[in-house]
């Protein structure tokens, strides 16, 4: 069945390995021994134990490193249309009534689309919060990405998902894919969402022990909308109703006050940075320094293609380090061995997986990034800092070559093993076409 680990033996040599372990080790003429779902050998190719009829992928000439994770995350269907609008307005004139417009097979053929770009540039791992979601497991499973997927809750008058939508999702697609599919509670944000709606929220997700993905403080419209509201800020309000926690990821938080800093430090909630769709809808630049000052656990998110144009995690990684040396003036800031982590480790962490480093008894989401092209010359095979460097400012997602994920490879010199691109990215074209045919734009409705 595809999606499954291949259960077999898979011997990566030759490679150039960035362990992202403790000690940062890069081992050159490194090999990755795989068995089943799991890493069994990281290290020098000498030392290696012998073959035993695993299948073999040369990796010379290239870095072998552990998948990114995309830890902010919606399966996009109108990636280029109305990107010229602020974000309140984009959202009322075309996100929310597209959303709406959405049937079984649109999300289908969108998630395939969406997640064909995300392989293809080296992510492992998405925390996808959409609407459908039975239908994006299908696409996962079929794909053979590792998914997270919540439903986009709000209070019933905006008429999107329930929480009986999250209900019947985890009854039919948690821990599908031998475990590479979960279901998490998702909360659209706080001005489709009443405090009542939260604590309800939170109940569900201790019940069935499911994770927790929410928009928090993304804009200065919402700050406002929650004070107007509730009287607090809207990480205060979360905090209130229970919801932040070891098992919550808090997307976008541009807007933190210093108490709301420290009260997602407190509760151990991990937060998604997602700078390429703040700067492009004129939200803000989030206060990654502090966030990292008071140690919490921070990853990376592309957000929508339509609020970034890209699921390249490595454009990300870029303007997650240049944006802040240009806003603070500190050229110390964003060091591409912590932006590396951020976009691996740090995503594994916050979404509870043995992911984001090459190391034995991990789970074998591994890529294979393609060093021969003009993107990584020059470099010295013994100053690892430069590659490093390379890979943060330098790359992007074209580089990739092989994505391995649970050990399974479901993309070999750039060609995706279990879906026909073709197929998939004309079906997504007709199916857009379909919900702008569906869409009903209101006169007026909530502001972001």
């Amino acid at each position: 069945m595809s999606g499954e680990p291949a259960g077999g033996r898979l011997r990566i040599e030759h490679g150039i390995l960035v362990t992202l372990d403790d000690d940062d080790d890069v081992v050159i003429d490194g090999t990755v021994l795989v068995e089943g779902d799991r890493i069994s050998y990281v290290g020098p190719d000498a030392s290696a134990p012998p073959a035993a009829g695993e299948q073999v992928i040369d990796a010379s000439d290239k870095a072998v490193l552990p998948g990114l994770v995309d830890l902010h995350y919606h399966t996009a269907i109108g990636k280029g249309w109305s990107d010229h609008l602020p974000l309140w307005e984009y959202l009322d004139s075309f996100w929310y009534p597209a959303i709406r417009a959405l049937d079984d097979e649109a999300a289908y053929w969108a998630a395939l689309a969406s997640y064909a770009e995300s392989i293809k540039c080296g992510v492992t791992t998405v925390n996808d919060m959409y609407r459908r979601l039975p239908a994006l497991a299908r696409a996962a499973e079929e794909i053979g990405i590792r998914a997270v997927l919540s439903n986009d809750i709000a209070d019933p008058e905006h008429d999107l998902d329930t929480l009986e939508d999250t209900r019947a999702a985890h009854a039919t697609a948690h821990l599908g894919a031998n475990g590479r599919i979960e279901i998490a509670v998702g909360i659209e944000w706080l001005p489709l969402a009443s405090e009542q709606l939260l604590r309800d929220s939170r109940r569900l997700a201790d019940e069935l022990g499911l994770k927790f993905h929410i928009h928090l403080n993304e804009s200065m419209t919402e700050v406002e909308n929650s004070l107007q509201r509730f009287g607090r800020r809207p990480t205060e309000v979360a905090y209130d109703c229970g919801v932040l926690g070891p098992d919550c990821v808090a997307a976008h938080c541009v807007w933190l006050s210093d108490r709301e800093v420290g009260l997602m430090a407190e509760t151990g909630t991990h937060i998604s940075h997602n700078p390429i769709s703040n700067a492009k809808l004129a939200n803000g630049v989030a206060r990654l320094p502090e966030m990292l000052a008071a140690g919490i656990n921070v990853g990376l998110g592309h957000d929508a293609a339509e609020s970034s144009n890209t699921r390249d995690l490595f454009q990300v990684m870029k303007l997650a380090s240049v944006i802040h040396r240009a806003v603070r003036q500190d050229a110390s800031l964003g060091q591409p061995g912590e932006i590396l982590r951020m976009a691996t480790l740090n995503g594994g962490r916050a979404l509870g997986h043995e992911t984001g480093r090459l190391a034995p008894g991990w789970k074998a989401d591994v890529i294979l990034v393609d060093l021969s092209g003009p993107m990584f010359v020059p470099l010295l095979s013994d100053h690892p800092e430069q590659l490093y460097s390379h890979l943060v400012f330098a790359a992007n997602g074209s580089c990739v070559d092989t994505t391995i994920v649970d050990g399974e490879v479901v993309m070999a010199g750039r060609r995706l093993a279990h879906v026909d691109e073709e197929r998939v990215y004309a079906k997504a074209n007709e199916a857009f076409a379909e919900v702008l045919k569906r869409m009903v734009v209101p006169g007026a409705g909530a502001q972001r």
